[in-house]
């Protein structure tokens, strides 16, 4: 299992329910892709933080990941919410069974 992780700093412009938004759309968006395993999404608890939403999705493998990031509703997201709400955002992927081999991940 492949956990990815997504952080994102705001655009200044963004307020408290806009980050609510964004919460909301980012679960009703990326569910509705099959390779999605499961999805959270939420604000950080630190008002100090340079990162305040993430997103943790969760995939079978890195190929059903790369099926994702091309698939429609992924790139709908990309366009209405990451575009137009944040300003950069960082990624790191982890491999969560601790017996696989990370090159057949």
């Amino acid at each position: 299992m492949i956990n990815h992780l997504l952080f994102f700093k705001l655009k200044p412009e963004v307020d408290d329910a806009g980050l609510e938004e964004m919460i909301r759309t980012s679960r009703s968006i990326l569910l509705k892709i099959p390779q999605v395993l499961s999805i959270r999404s939420g604000r950080t608890i630190n008002p100090k933080s340079e990162w305040p939403f993430y997103i943790a999705l969760e995939f079978e493998s890195l190929s059903k990941k790369r099926i994702f990031e091309d698939d429609a509703h992924f790139l709908k997201f990309q366009k209405v919410v990451v575009d137009r709400m944040t300003q950069t955002s960082y990624h790191m992927d982890y491999e969560t069974d601790p017996s696989k081999d990370l090159k057949y991940s």
